[in-house]
């Protein structure tokens, strides 16, 4: 990844929240860690825990928050932000749109669109996609081999990359970014054991996204078993998740790697599921609440809790429970000294 980038194009993203100190008349030429930066590089501080790293870097044009007081190096721009990370990110956002341009508008020519399928002009259709029959795509990027099902709808600035299935009859919403290997719409888990057997339950329902969801690598949702599994507007999906079939998701939540949140639960706006975490299902998990990395949810919880551990449990509760359970081989040794000690007694004769 090679850049160039000029003090003057950073300055004129970060124009609006930006106080500057020192000065660097050179281009920027990578972002880097503080520790890692060289001479020409671009670096930030937004964690305070790596705060005593930034007097010792050697980056030329370094983001730190607007209460950082020391002085830069001769040779070394500081930009004063509110918030650096974010501030970086913006910056990223504009060399991703150089590094990453979007593809040229059109069908490519291996590409198989149905003739009863809707396709934007405004949109990109990429080598060897597949658009059912009664499909409609709008003005969205398609990268290669993305399959969109029957009457399925792609929302206008959703972006696909290569590998994502899109099943039959579900919506896609606006500005939805779905990593590649994801599928959106596949069967619920279903079934019902008669005569000896598991015997499928048909699922008819859909998935429907929100505007600006994104959904990870290789992370499904299935469909409904009837009406729509939902995921609200702003959630963000990490990597390998899987969401069950009647399954809704509120608005601006985060869901992180290898969750699995079993069919028709609820989980209200702005809830935080770490990674790894269980959530079983028909359970409600109220708006708001944070569910610790590798917990196993098994019964509702309430909006605002944080809870941790496996069964789930009040965050405060178990990290004492955590210390305590320090304690115990100490505690049995003392315990065990303070036997002998008894035993050891003489015994008073009546």
């Amino acid at each position: 990844m090679a850049l160039a980038y000029s003090t003057e194009r950073i300055l004129e993203i970060l124009s609006n929240d930006c106080e500057t100190v020192g000065a660097y008349e050179g281009s920027i030429l990578g972002i880097a860690s503080l520790s890692e930066a060289e001479p020409g590089d671009l670096s930030f501080l937004g964690n305070p825990k790596y705060r005593a790293a930034l007097a010792d870097s050697k980056a030329s044009v370094l983001l730190v928050p607007k209460d950082y007081d020391e002085a830069p190096k001769s040779g070394q721009l500081y930009l004063k932000l509110e918030n650096p990370s974010f501030a970086l990110a913006l910056i990223c956002r504009d060399i991703e749109a150089t590094l990453l341009p979007k593809p040229p508008v059109g069908i490519h020519p291996s590409a198989v669109v149905e003739a009863d399928a809707e396709v934007s002009p405004e949109a990109c259709i990429g080598a060897f996609c597949y658009i059912a029959s009664g499909a409609k795509v709008g003005a969205a990027v398609l990268e290669s081999y993305v399959s969109v099902g029957r009457s399925a709808v792609i929302g206008d600035e959703a972006y696909l990359f290569s590998r994502v299935s899109v099943g039959d009859y579900c919506q896609i919403g606006e500005r939805n970014r779905l990593m590649s290997g994801c599928v959106i719409g596949s069967d619920g888990y279903g079934y019902e054991y008669l005569d000896g057997a598991h015997q499928r339950v048909p699922q008819i329902g859909n998935v429907v996204t929100d505007a600006d969801v994104d959904i990870g690598a290789n992370s499904t949702i299935d469909r409904a078993r009837f009406g729509s599994t939902q995921i609200g507007g702003g959630t963000k999906v990490d990597n390998q998740v899987q969401i069950a079939h009647n399954v809704r998701v509120g608005r601006h939540c985060l869901i992180v790697a290898q969750v699995g949140i079993s069919g028709s639960t609820i989980l209200g706006d702005g809830v935080v599921v770490g990674g790894q975490a269980g959530i079983a299902g028909h359970l409600k998990i109220g708006s708001g609440a944070m569910i610790a990395g590798g917990t196993a949810v098994v019964s509702d919880i309430e909006a605002q809790s944080k809870v941790r551990g496996y069964p789930a449990m009040p965050m405060m509760l178990f990290n004492r429970m955590a210390v305590l359970q320090r304690k115990l081989p100490d505690l049995f040794k003392r315990f065990d000294q303070l036997e002998k000690r008894v035993k050891s007694l003489p015994v008073e004769s009546e």
